[in-house]
């Protein structure tokens, strides 16, 4: 049988032996090189080569020189390489050595990974072939992996690798800590110490703590607020925080940190201090969570200095807890915060901090007038008396002409209005409002020789007073502002009152006639006696009990009942009930006999 060539290529070398691989070829080759220092033709070390062939040429997969015993001497035809097909196996045969190749297995890639510090690829491997691999730990290589980044310098990294590698094993966690310790490094490790599962002993975290503490608070504040207060000895963290404040009294993040500290080992008071004295935004929070209002009875004006609105609203919402005459006895050398919470508490309820009235007129002429005229108007527990003698003292009209009316002095509270205020608008609106014909009179007296005044009054007097009054007093020859145009609207509103008047009246007549129709079709309709019905005089059941009987009966429209023996002898027009009652006749009588 005739055998033809599948592949053909040249090579630059000679062929010693040749062995199939796969779909690769094994090629054991003979070189001869020139020597470098008698440039005369020697004879190489024999090469192991791998090919793959293609249609018209080779590609080298790989190359490895044999060290053979005398191969100076050997010649191409002294090298012979054989094949063991069941064990993969290749033999290299020289006159002084017999050299065994096998196939590389995963072990040997992994030792020539870490040969060449390849060491993340070694690891990547071994994690893939953790099966087949005999030779090699993961854990060794990923160690190994772990103290080459620290030789390198790449802390962060070699770090970062301890979460994988070391995984749950807390005595190589713990002796990486110490080697990072070591080489000053602890800052970089910190990050990816375990807190859970596994937890490592307090020491170990103390001992990373203590490194911030000396050289970096902000990291150290972050690693408080981060860990759980249960991974260290909180009392031997806290001493240590409290020596470097002795050096630093006033470092803020020191501060925040010991109440952070306090809070975890549960002495809210003393966290509570701290964030008082820092105006810290979560104290009101603290404040809440864990219901200390006890411990801040004394420290109101702190809160209140802090943020009022918050505050404020705290204390409202714990009226229980802190007593609505606690707060304003602690606030009591704080007048302006206690009208802050005393003005909140009547917003609130108007009745609750009814005893702090009197006390509050001064609080709002001092700190708070424009909300001086609403709490006067709402409030029903407000003594008039002192509170119109504060607004004398202070000149505040407003406010004195509403408290003159509601005393009942409308006539001294207009007064006030016309001459403090000269305001003629603002006196019209009073004298409509109190609806009073001798303040019509007073203001009418007042605005006569005042023509900004009279003219203000006959714009807006038409619907109250007569104008006619006003104009008869006028007198002759006085100039006055915009006459006309005040003369044309009183006819303007004269005009519409008699339109309204007659609309009204229109109206009314329509009611009437319908009601009346509606009324005598109720009265014109039949009217049901039966057993269940009484005499309203003798209160006896209006129809006898036998049928057979005779009976008269009376019933009048507003569906009262009488027995006719009942009623007076004289022809009664009208029910006695309803008349008595004033609520209208009964016209018409339904009289039913048998």
């Amino acid at each position: 049988m005739r055998e033809e060539p599948t592949k053909r290529f040249d090579t630059e070398f000679y062929i010693s032996g040749l062995a199939p691989l796969c779909d690769q070829l094994v090629i054991l080759s003979y070189v001869k090189e020139i020597s470098e220092k008698t440039e005369v033709e020697c004879c190489a070390r024999p090469r192991l080569d791998i090919v793959q062939p293609l249609p018209e040429s080779c590609e080298e997969i790989s190359s490895d020189a044999l060290t053979v015993r005398g191969f100076q001497e050997n010649e191409c035809r002294d090298y012979h390489l054989e094949y063991s097909e069941g064990e993969s196996l290749f033999y290299i045969i020289s006159p002084r050595d017999v050299v065994v190749a096998k196939e590389r297995d995963q072990d040997d890639h992994i030792d020539w990974l870490l040969e060449k510090k390849k060491y993340e690829e070694a690891l990547m491997a071994a994690e893939i072939s953790q099966k087949t691999i005999k030779k090699h730990k993961i854990l060794d290589i990923g160690l190994a992996y772990i103290n080459h980044l620290v030789e390198k310098g790449e802390y962060d990294m070699a770090a970062r690798k301890c979460q994988k590698i070391l995984g749950r094993n807390t005595e190589l966690w713990e002796f990486e800590v110490y080697k990072f310790k070591e080489i000053g490094q602890l800052k970089a490790i910190s990050r990816y110490l375990p807190r859970r599962d596994p937890v490592l002993k307090p020491l170990i975290y103390e001992m990373v703590l203590h490194e911030f503490l000396e050289s970096d608070y902000e990291g150290f504040a972050t690693l408080i607020k981060e860990w759980p207060g249960d991974l260290y000895n909180n009392t031997i963290i806290v001493q240590a925080v409290v020596d470097h404040l002795k050096k630093d009294p006033q470092n803020r993040t020191l501060l925040r940190t010991l109440a952070e500290l306090y809070t975890y080992d549960q002495r809210y008071g003393r966290a509570l201090e701290i964030y008082l004295t820092l105006r810290h935004k979560d104290v009101f929070q603290l404040i809440h969570k864990h219901n200390l209002f006890s411990s801040i009875r004394d420290k109101i004006v702190l809160l209140m200095d802090f943020d009022s609105e918050k505050a404020v609203d705290m204390l409202l919402d714990n009226e229980d807890k802190i007593s609505i005459d606690r707060v304003v006895e602690e606030l009591e050398n704080r007048p302006e915060l206690q009208h802050v919470y005393l003005h909140k508490l009547f917003k609130r309820d108007h009745h609750k901090g009814q005893r702090y009235h009197e006390k509050q007129i001064s609080l709002y002429a001092e700190y708070d007038r424009p909300n001086l005229l609403p709490f006067l108007r709402d409030s029903t527990h407000c003594p008039l008396e002192k509170a119109l003698e504060i607004c004398q003292q202070r000149s505040f009209v407003e406010e004195t002409v509403y408290l003159l009316s509601r005393m009942g002095n409308s006539r001294s509270a207009l007064k006030m209005i016309m001459e403090e205020l000269q305001d003629v608008d603002k006196a019209i609106e009073f004298a409509k409002e109190q609806d009073d014909g001798e303040l019509w009179e007073d203001l009418i007296l007042y605005s006569i020789d005042k023509p900004p005044f009279i003219t203000g009054l006959l714009n807006n007097i038409g619907t109250h007073v007569d104008p006619i009054l006003l104009i008869h007093r006028i007198k002759e020859g006085m100039e006055i502002p915009n006459l006309r145009d005040s003369l044309v609207k009183i006819l303007q509103d004269y005009n519409l009152q008699i339109l309204l008047r007659e609309g009204c009246k229109k109206i009314l007549v329509a009611d009437s006639l319908s009601l009346l129709k509606k009324m005598h079709r109720t009265q014109m309709k039949g009217v049901l006696v039966d057993e269940e019905n009484i005499c309203e005089s003798c209160l006896s059941p209006i129809l006898p009990s036998d049928a057979s009987k005779s009976f008269n009966v009376v019933v009048f429209h507003c569906r009262h009942m009488f027995h006719k023996e009942c009623l007076p002898v004289s022809p009664v027009q009208f029910c006695n009930i309803c008349s008595a009652k004033h609520r209208g006749p009964g016209s018409a009588i339904l009289e039913m006999k048998k």
